[in-house]
């Protein structure tokens, strides 16, 4: 009888003294340049991956493993976890730390040593993602991940609060804006928890929100590309305190143009972006096309 793969014991997590031991080892100080704030709490990480509700055959993609709290993890849950990571010292140890820790789950663990926003293809194909993102790039690179890889189903990202109401808000929400269509147009998004300061080392000055978003299951119907709806909303955010028929007015060539394509999308020129489902800026764009 074969004898059963050991699960993650609280030992194998990385706790705030290994984490600073880590750390120490290897001279990483966290910056702020790259947005660096380590989770140092196992109960959090833990949380993370029951709220993400990753499954046994699912491959995670992590973008930001640092030093491999939230790795772990996920790897003892998933069948195989990608870590994106860009920094050279923090990318050249994980493999070592996921074989020190889970040495029976190591040949399920692959890194990938790249800026996520230059990733266009992963050793596997991703069925989620799941993150703490860096909070200077955490939009644009989870738009990236939505983009380039159709085979993410569920996200659960860990980002600054603020950033994660924008990107759950909906429409005639005063947070409400491009994050929040833009996600939209992949997935259904919604809040899904807060996280306090203190898990993280160094305490950030800002408490950090989960957000989920669940790939649609239809997408958006329109004959308009992405490129088109999403040139839409930057124009309509652009300027929102405006009315869409002046904010619009640069992206249609003129207010008239801009007036007509609403009035055929059926949409008030006297609007304002902040108003707006995802399926009717694809509707004001279908209009100019």
């Amino acid at each position: 009888m074969s004898t059963p793969e050991p699960s993650t014991t609280p030992d194998s997590l990385l706790g705030p003294a290994d984490i600073r031991e880590l750390a120490a080892a290897l001279g990483v100080r966290p910056t702020k340049q790259r947005g660096q704030n380590f989770v140092i709490d196992a109960n959090t990480v833990r949380r993370i991956v029951r709220t993400a509700q990753v499954r046994p055959d699912d491959v995670v993609v992590e973008v930001g493993p640092g030093l491999g709290s939230l790795t772990l993890a996920l790897l003892d849950t998933a069948d195989r976890v990608v870590a994106v990571e860009i920094d050279d010292v923090l990318a050249a140890a994980l493999p070592a730390t996921v074989h020190a820790r889970l040495p029976h789950k190591a040949d399920r663990f692959d890194l990938v040593h790249s800026d996520a926003m230059l990733v266009e293809e992963l050793p596997a194909a991703p069925t989620a993602l799941v993150a703490n993102l860096p909070y200077n790039v955490a939009v644009p690179v989870l738009l990236h991940m939505l983009e380039h890889f159709p085979t993410i189903e569920r996200t659960l990202v860990m980002v600054q609060a603020e950033v994660a109401d924008r990107l759950a808000a909906k429409p005639g929400n005063k947070v409400y804006g491009v994050p929040s269509v833009k996600a939209n147009w992949y997935a259904e998004v919604k809040r899904a928890g807060s996280i306090g300061r203190n898990v993280f080392w160094p305490a950030p000055n800002v408490d950090s929100g989960l957000v989920s978003l669940v790939r649609r299951t239809h997408p958006v119907e329109t004959s308009a590309t992405r490129q088109e709806v999403f040139a839409v909303v930057d124009a309509a955010f652009a300027q929102r305190r405006k009315t869409l028929r002046a904010a619009l007015s640069g992206w249609a060539g003129s207010a008239p143009a801009a007036e007509e394509a609403l009035v055929k999308a059926g949409i008030s020129p006297q609007a304002r972006g902040e108003a707006l489902t995802v399926e009717e800026f694809a509707r004001i764009a279908e209009a100019k096309a």
